[in-house]
């Protein structure tokens, strides 16, 4: 059973000005793992974390590092939840959570499914 799912685009020209103009924002919104990413997967990173909240239904108070994306030894991308996210995942009965992210001409994606 799906109990939510969630999207997100982001201009990555726009997030990259963004970082720049509001340097703390990177160390509120990255794990130290994630900070080392290149700047269109922070994108899909930060698009990941919004659909996230989503399809949790965008609950007020959830940590922006209590989810991580991190790849999976193939290479494919999977959430780390902790905390607050983790709470509102375990509130919502969430079995699995699915991501895929994507980055071409300029612009970052993320859908996220959960089931239970």
């Amino acid at each position: 059973m799906i109990v939510g799912v969630g999207i997100d685009v982001v201009d990555i020209g726009r997030f990259e000005a963004s970082l720049e103009r509001t340097p703390g924002l990177l160390h509120r919104l990255f794990t130290e793992q994630e900070q080392q990413r290149p700047l269109a997967s922070l994108a899909a990173r930060f698009a990941a974390k919004e659909a996230l909240a989503k399809a949790l239904g965008a609950p007020t108070g959830m940590a922006w590092l209590d989810a991580e994306v991190v790849n999976e030894a193939s290479g494919d991308p999977q959430f780390e939840i902790r905390g607050s996210v983790r709470a509102r995942a375990d509130a919502l009965g969430a079995g699995s959570i699915h991501v895929s992210l994507s980055h071409d001409a300029g612009i970052a994606s993320a859908v996220v499914v959960i089931e239970r």
